[in-house]
């Protein structure tokens, strides 16, 4: 009897990604490595933000989320503003047609079921929505792996953000207060399970040996001005973040420190404009990163890193380079805690360049310890994390690709 082929499994990847934000994109590359591990022979493609640039970094297909190209843009004009209720009309059709092309979607790690940052409902929480509806009426399965969470309290947003989590065939979490959040707002999360960031599953580039001389402390900035529940005081926000990160950076100069800014997405590079205008010196530069490899590289180059965004703390967490977060969300702190670094913490919305300074000179007293911490709490995650992809595996992927999978292992 001739046996059938079998079909090589389709899978989906959706997300902001290719939009300049390295840790959306540094969330893609870890499950694309994960899919070339344990899925080789799957055919992979793209529905986000950036297509263009997700095609030319990875190499697979991708299509544009917004039948509306001007979606990022806010509407003024009555013609913007029909064009962007059209859109959101035709992304119904254009979403589930893509997703019933797949035999499973994967949206890989960041914030989707958050509002830290300024967020509108009929922005991405309405394309999640329409992702995991489609799934359910297509039956494809779509997984949210290793996602950020917290309870919301616009109710259009609240209530998209959980009918995604209800939707969605399988949850996981990069924090234990991502799960309470989901729970808090309606959510059954009693098979749902906690694991570190996708990005603790990255290659590390060889870390440097530390000196006894002091060297280099690399400031991650961030174009910050609160979160959703911030609108009405958010140049205030801004100008206390971006005036006590000068007055900390000053210091250091006088004290012979040189300090590298880094970045996270495209829209911070007004921050490192701001801050090198104001403080005129040669000691201060300004890296232009391109994904999260390319941070992990400057930060094995520090001995100390202080930083705000998410994703830049991270890589400084996972090259074992003891950092100070800058905490602007819940998330930031539980990541710190979890690490071993909880006392480390300075809140982004209040910054104090004093207080900021003493929790700094802390900090390198201490590095020795921390980097030993360190070690042992990566080792840690990347353990949890191949646990989570043989858990994926066996919750989204048709049972005769994974089961095959696991006869070919060695």
């Amino acid at each position: 009897m001739t046996s059938v082929p079998e079909l090589p499994v389709r899978v989906g990847v959706f997300g902001l990604l290719g939009s300049g934000n390295l840790g959306n994109d540094g969330s893609l590359e870890a499950v694309l490595g994960y899919l070339r591990n344990d899925h080789p022979d799957a055919i992979v493609d793209a529905l986000c933000g950036g297509p263009e640039a997700v095609t030319a970094r990875f190499g697979i297909p991708a299509t544009r989320m917004h039948w509306n190209r001007a979606e990022y843009r806010t509407a003024s004009r009555l013609g913007s503003i029909a064009s962007k209720g059209l859109g959101k009309f035709v992304d119904i059709f254009r979403t589930a047609a893509w997703v019933r092309r797949h035999d499973v979607v994967i949206v890989p790690g960041m914030g989707v079921l958050e509002a830290t940052l300024p967020l509108r409902p009929w922005g991405f929480p309405y394309s999640l929505f329409l992702l995991c509806a489609s799934g359910k009426l297509t039956r494809t399965r779509v997984a949210l792996v290793s996602v950020g969470a917290a309870e919301i309290r616009n109710r259009p947003t609240r209530a998209l953000v959980r009918w995604s989590g209800r939707l969605a065939a399988y949850r996981s979490y990069r924090d234990a207060q991502s799960r309470d959040a989901m729970r808090a707002m309606g959510v059954d999360t009693v098979r749902d399970e906690v694991y570190p960031d996708l990005a603790f599953s990255l290659p590390s580039p060889a870390a440097n040996a530390p000196s006894d001389v002091p060297g280099t402390v690399c400031v991650g900035v961030m174009d910050f001005h609160g979160g959703n529940d911030d609108r009405a005081r958010a140049d205030e926000i801004y100008g206390r973040y971006l005036d006590g990160t000068i007055r900390f950076v000053r210091t250091l100069v006088e004290e012979g420190r040189p300090v590298r800014l880094l970045t996270g997405d495209r829209c911070d590079a007004t921050v490192v404009a701001a801050i090198l205008e104001a403080v005129d010196s040669p000691l201060v530069t300004a890296a232009e990163p391109t994904s999260l490899d390319d941070l992990m590289k400057e930060m094995t180059a520090a001995d100390t890193v202080v930083a705000v965004r998410y994703h830049n703390l991270i890589c400084a967490l996972k090259t074992g380079t003891p950092v100070l977060a800058l905490s602007y969300a819940a998330k930031s702190d539980a990541l710190m805690e979890r690490m071993g670094l909880g006392a480390f913490c300075h809140p982004a919305r209040e910054v104090d360049a004093d207080r900021l300074l003493e929790q700094f000179r802390a900090l390198e007293k201490r590095a020795p310890e921390l980097r030993g911490t360190l070690a042992e709490r990566n080792q840690a995650a990347a353990r949890q994390l191949r646990d989570q992809f043989s858990s994926l595996t066996a919750a989204v992927f048709p049972a005769t690709h994974h089961t095959h999978a696991r006869q070919e292992s060695p």
